[in-house]
């Protein structure tokens, strides 16, 4: 059986959990989203989403 969570899912989780035990502050949990929409708008999104495409189908493959 496979399980399929979004990436953005667990990049949430963990914000949130960071948020929780203290381990960032509010200010920034902000900035590093911010961040990451303005990342989004440049030329290396094209090569941070193959990055973190290539490391999600290495996962699998990991514990064989």
């Amino acid at each position: 059986m496979t399980l399929t969570i979004p990436l953005v899912l667990l990049l949430a989780v963990l914000v949130v959990l960071l948020l929780r035990f203290r381990a960032v502050g509010a200010g920034a949990a902000v900035a590093v989203a911010l961040f990451g929409f303005y990342l989004a708008h440049t030329g290396a999104a094209g090569t941070v989403n193959r990055l973190v495409t290539a490391l999600t189908d290495a996962l699998p493959g990991i514990g064989r």
